[in-house]
């Protein structure tokens, strides 16, 4: 009997087989290509010609051959330009890849560079922008939209707002007092908002408000953790957090609450509800109105943004990635919210994607932007697939403050760094004389 093949010796077989197989994973588990963008401008911005170095490393002990390339395109995914080179990187080293952009019109534009070589294919994505403070839209506001607001202004204020504050002393904490404040807004609809303030300050004491205003379906809970010289008040609004009383739809739906009418749309009546929490502000004696922050990230941006542009009581503002930029010029462009919108309309009789992009005019920032002339921050990332750059800055260019301030963060989409709302917080103490 030939002894290899006899069944009790199997076992050591396989088992030398696979130390054979983990040994030559271990000897290769070091070798490897990887690649770094460097972009030319700090904020992937230029004013003529972009231009990036893409670096290779091959830790190979063998030779990487192929090729090197980048495509650029629209936001629209039109080809406006390519180029490749050939690649050769030695084993164990390192190479550098130049590249300038030929000249591209204002906007922003998308850039795929690609890799392809004996071992290794990758792509790396950005985005640039050349020369951003040109652009416009293309699409006016309706001539009534001022109209369309200090109308609707004047049916919240025929709304009593009955407002109603409970004391959480359960709920204190970084020694802070914390209230939940109930009231009556627009369709006679309760919303809820959060309010802390600290602890220890005499009893004429007023202190200056920072308003949050929340995002998509999000739920504000009372806020710490601040200095012991500002109050804090966090709303969330119809739809949202402990504000779904009456209006509780899903996640996916609440964009398209009565989308088909500007006059019962959901964020009509989201926009008035920060106009009743202003008004709560005006209400309070603790509360100085002479220095009141409005701050919100994504839906929050946008609240933001609606709020200083139907309110002239707000002093300072700050918008992080807002949506309904330029809406308009989204389609084509992102999938969320136009989408959506798209296969809502289908099943809906005597309704249009036409008729709904009418209703939405109303509620693109860019068409609040004229009104606004307090100072305000925005924050936005090159990578945003909700508010793209070139949407943000079609707003941002509207303004009508002289005192606008833009972060464009270039390896960021739909969030903002620490770094931005730190640097926020330095410009509203600044203002507010809070030192």
């Amino acid at each position: 009997m030939n002894k290899l093949k006899h069944p009790f010796f199997m076992p050591f077989i396989i088992v030398i087989l696979c130390i054979g197989v983990v040994t030559a994973n271990a000897i290769s588990a070091d070798e490897e290509v990887t690649t770094n963008l460097i972009v030319h401008s700090d904020n992937g911005i230029f004013t003529t010609n972009a231009s990036y170095t893409f670096e290779v490393k091959n830790t190979y002990r063998t030779s990487q051959e192929g090729m090197v390339s980048y495509t650029v395109t629209t936001p629209a995914g039109k080809l406006v330009a390519r180029d490749s080179v050939d690649a050769t990187i030695e084993g164990n080293s390192r190479k550098r890849y130049n590249f300038t952009i030929p000249a591209m019109k204002p906007g922003f534009y998308k850039i795929n560079f690609m890799i392809n070589v004996s071992d290794y294919d990758d792509t790396t994505k950005r985005v640039f922008g050349i020369r951003p403070e040109e652009i416009r839209s293309n699409h006016p506001r309706p001539a009534d939209f001022n109209s369309f607001w200090q109308t609707t202004k004047a049916e919240l204020a025929a709304v009593k707002p009955n407002y109603k504050v409970t004391e959480k002393p359960e709920l204190e904490k970084d020694n802070r007092r914390v209230f939940l404040i109930e009231m009556k807004s627009l369709d006679d609809i309760t919303v809820r908002a959060w309010l802390t303030i600290p602890k220890g300050r005499g009893k004429n004491h007023k202190f200056p408000v920072l308003v949050t205003l929340p995002g998509y379906q999000a739920t504000l809970k009372p806020m710490f953790g601040m200095d012991d010289d500002m109050a804090m008040l966090g709303i969330n609004v119809r739809g949202q957090g402990n504000s779904r009383d009456v209006i509780h739809p899903t996640r996916e739906d609440y964009i398209l609450l009565n989308i088909g009418d500007k006059n019962k749309y959901v964020m009509r009546g989201a926009v008035m509800d920060c106009v009743r929490v202003i008004d709560f502000v005006y209400s309070r004696p603790e509360l100085d109105t002479s220095r009141i922050e409005i701050s919100g990230g994504s839906m929050g941006g946008f609240l933001s943004v609606a709020l200083a542009g139907v309110d002239n009581r707000i002093k300072l503002a700050s918008a992080q990635n807002p949506i309904f930029c330029d809406i308009r010029n989204m389609e084509g462009v992102v999938e969320w919210p136009i989408y959506d919108i798209k296969n809502y309309v289908k099943d809906k009789p005597g309704m249009s994607f036409a008729k709904v992009m009418d209703n939405l005019d109303y509620f693109d920032i860019k068409n609040f932007a004229p009104n606004i002339r307090i100072p305000i921050s925005v924050g936005i990332g090159l990578l945003d697939h909700l508010a793209p750059p070139e949407n943000e800055f079609a707003f941002y260019n509207n303004l009508a403050s002289k005192h606008r301030f833009i972060r464009v963060h270039k390896d960021l989409g739909h969030e903002v760094p620490r770094s931005f709302m730190d640097e926020d917080g330095h410009r509203m103490r600044d203002m507010f004389g809070l030192f």
